[in-house]
């Protein structure tokens, strides 16, 4: 059974390797090899073709379901009910939109922004809109989210906006007996009034409903430094508490009744499953919960039908129903950390000789799972939190055994003693504040996180059975053998470019602008992107993510080249993240907090044999774009330009004050494209070989504009943009220039090429 589920997981897997889904004579192919296989019993064989054919069916369901391309950027409107919980910030609200009626054919899910909306929005709503909507697509660069596969995994066909005309229309309110989400709505609302001013009230949302919208970045940032994340979402574990709780009161109330017609333990064990189901209903089903409910249902029928079963088998079974139901959840990263996580416990736990004890067990599966999951958290985050096992043995028990069920006590009588129920949170509230200080302070420890390469797949097949090995009873021999096995994870050194060449990425930021180059000991960040809302931005969302997966340890310079919003929304985001040694903008006053040095022309280094020298500003104009900070690379194989928002006055100003040293063989174009900027004089001074493009994908402002694009083309240059290309690199193989798009060579059948 176990190896049936792995090979079925394997073919799984398979397939997210796929650029492009496999045509119909390949499937047909692949039917008739699952056919062979069965014939010949070769059943884990079959069970690997058969999840390869399962995945690559609903996969191309799911792909059928986005929306055509004739139907992006026109109105459309629509009829449809908030299927999920509303996230609200200062400018928007982003909800799920359930369509029933539209004009044309659309997605039956999409995903709508609604900015600066003049009406409540709630789960359950039934509305009348007009609608722009665009396909899945989004910014695509190394290391980052991939919002694309994340859209795909929800079902999400479309996303767009609300527009403010024609007026928008409240239908009705679905019943909250035909819908969890109305449910999980009421609840929400119910809390908010109750617990206003709570400090906990972001945190008690997440542990009952599974809404996490309200914890601040501050909150995640300490969960994440002390690896309690899975604590303060509905996870396994609690779904588990409360099964069980529910399994004991009944147990005991049903021995009580004294009524012999049905078993306490079938009655006991029907209630936990119901109980195990509603709560993992009110956390929307996650991956975890998925989990949890599953194998809980497979060992209550073996409790009611007095089977033993072992621990592997059910979570087999568990793991088999979860692929079954969505074999696309395999591309979340919280598939993989919750039944690894189970697979550690059981290994330390199950089946070992000696007396249990609770603390003793508690402190073996907090290292267990530390040390089980630490990998995958740096293949995943790059980041692994080391006083995680210290954070997770305070903050288990006070969230398991008393947030969690007080919470969810108050959730059941607040609708009828909501003065009980707020007695019943002041508790929880004490609680977590004191818990919140001891988390506050332990992340405050020096090196309480550390930050590492990416492992490659060599490393971590290494240092599976290193975890293994090291977790194993005591007694068996050459333990110490697995501490060899983690030393390529340990010693992982990403290429860095040679003395005198560069690597330089240009980031898919969308409407904005972040370069990223690097020579053989130093990093120069140029622009850091926009920011959205206090709790995104560019420097958090792309630019952190991308220099952990490449290994930076710090910038050596950072250029924000003006002030616009989209090129240096996200520069605190990244000096808080990361070290910076030097800021050079012209935008002082907006970054006065972090000590920067004017921007000026004639500023000039030298790092390993790579000329950097800033061209401008020197003459104040009276646009902002034109006081930009303009920076050139002069490498022997050639230079670089990196010339921000300049419009045609600096420009102009340029050539007349460089000349012909303004030619470079790379050209970072001038805004974005806009038909204010790469005017004749200024292209034919350059002469670039390749332009590169920052611009966002269906842009309001139509960048780049095709007149610009004409100019280009006349003067024979490849031009790449990041809204078709995703992040474009720039480095040096064989002596020449090697210029590629991300979505050219990494993306997957999901990307939108």
């Amino acid at each position: 059974m176990i190896f049936s589920v792995l090979s079925f997981l394997a073919g799984i897997l398979s397939v997210q390797q796929f650029s492009e889904l496999p045509s119909g004579s390949w499937l047909l192919m692949i039917t008739i090899v699952a056919i062979i296989m069965a014939w010949l019993k070769n059943w884990r064989w079959l069970f690997f073709v058969i999840g390869v054919l399962w995945t690559v069916l609903f996969a191309m369901s799911r792909l059928a379901e986005r929306l055509p391309e004739s139907l992006e950027g026109i109105d459309v409107a629509v009829t449809g009910i908030v299927c999920d919980l509303p996230q609200q910030d200062e400018r928007r609200v982003k909800f799920d939109f359930r369509v029933t009626e539209s004009e044309v054919p659309l997605p039956s899910k999409i995903r709508l922004s609604w900015y600066f909306p003049d009406q409540v929005v709630k789960a359950g709503q039934r509305w009348s809109l007009v609608v722009k909507l665009k396909r899945p697509h989004s910014s695509l660069n190394p290391g980052g989210f991939d919002y694309e596969r994340w859209l795909l995994t929800q079902g999400v066909g479309a996303v767009g906006y609300v527009r403010p005309q024609p007026k928008a229309m409240l239908l009705g309110q679905r019943s909250a007996w035909v819908s969890i989400s109305v449910w999980r709505q009421n609840i929400s609302d119910k809390l908010s009034f109750l617990l206003n001013d709570s400090f906990s009230l972001g945190l008690i949302k997440a542990l009952t409903i599974g809404d996490g919208a309200s914890i601040t970045q501050n909150q995640w940032d300490i969960f994440r430094k002390t690896g309690t994340t899975h604590l303060v979402v509905i996870s396994g574990s609690h779904v588990s508490l409360i099964a069980g709780l529910a399994y004991f009161l009944t147990l005991k109330c049903w021995a009580r009744i004294g009524s012999l017609r049905v078993s306490p333990q079938i009655i006991a064990a029907s209630v936990a499953m119901v109980v195990a189901i509603f709560y993992a209903a009110l956390a929307g089903f996650s991956v975890p919960t998925q989990r949890a409910v599953i194998m809980l249902i497979v060992i209550m029928f073996a409790s009611i039908l007095q089977r033993n079963n072992r621990p592997l088998n059910t979570l087999a079974v568990a793991l088999f129903a979860v692929l079954v139901f969505d074999p696309l959840s395999v591309l979340a990263v919280g598939f993989w950390l919750s039944f690894l996580a189970v697979i550690m416990i059981v290994y330390v736990i199950a089946g070992r000789l000696g007396k249990s004890n609770y603390l003793h067990d508690v402190i073996k599966i907090n290292w267990a799972t530390s040390v089980g999951l630490s990998p995958l958290l740096l293949l995943f985050f790059q980041q692994v939190s080391l006083i995680s096992p210290v954070a997770n043995f305070i903050a288990v028990p006070v969230i398991s055994l008393l947030a969690v069920p007080l919470s969810l006590l108050g959730v059941l009588v607040m609708f009828f003693a909501p003065f009980l129920a707020v007695k019943l949170w002041s508790v929880v509230d004490f609680v977590l504040q004191g818990l919140w200080w001891v988390l506050v302070r332990l992340a405050e420890l020096p090196a309480s996180t550390i930050t590492h390469n990416q492992p490659s797949v060599w490393a971590l097949i290494f240092v599976i059975p290193g975890v293994l090995l090291l977790l194993s009873p005591r007694g068996v021999p050459a333990r110490w053998l697995s501490l060899v096995m983690f030393l390529p994870l340990v010693f992982t050194e990403q290429k860095k470019p040679e003395i005198g060449t560069i690597h330089l990425t240009l980031l898919d930021v969308g409407q904005a602008l972040s370069v990223v180059v690097q020579t053989q000991n130093h990093w120069l960040v140029y622009d850091a992107g926009a920011k959205f809302s206090d709790e995104s931005d560019i420097g958090k969302s792309v630019l952190l993510p991308f220099l952990r997966q490449q290994g930076a340890e710090k910038i050596d310079k950072l250029i924000i080249s003006h002030g616009d919003n989209d090129h240096i929304g996200g520069a605190p985001s990244l000096i808080r993240g990361i070290l910076v040694e030097q800021v050079l903008t012209t935008a002082i006053e907006q970054l006065k907090d972090y000590s920067p040095e004017n921007c000026k022309a004639g500023q000039s280094w030298l790092w390993d044999n790579v000329k950097f020298t800033l061209l401008a500003p020197q003459q104040r104009f009276v646009s902002e774009n034109d006081n930009a900070c303009v920076l050139k690379i002069e490498t022997p194989q050639g230079d670089v330009l990196l010339s921000s928002d300049i419009e045609a006055s600096a420009e102009a100003w340029l050539v007349e004050t460089y000349g012909r040293s303004l030619k470079a063989k790379v050209l970072i174009a001038p805004h974005h494209g806009s038909k204010t900027s790469s005017t004749v004089e200024f292209i034919n001074a350059i002469q670039p070989e390749y332009v590169l493009i920052s611009a966002g994908y269906r842009n309001q402002f139509g960048h780049p504009h095709p007149d610009v694009l004409a100019r280009y083309e006349h003067i024979k240059a490849t031009v790449l943009n990041t809204a078709d290309q995703g992040a474009i690199t720039l480095n040096m193989q064989d002596g020449k220039w090697r210029v590629q798009g991300f979505r050219d060579t990494d993306s997957k059948y999901w990307n939108n090429k």
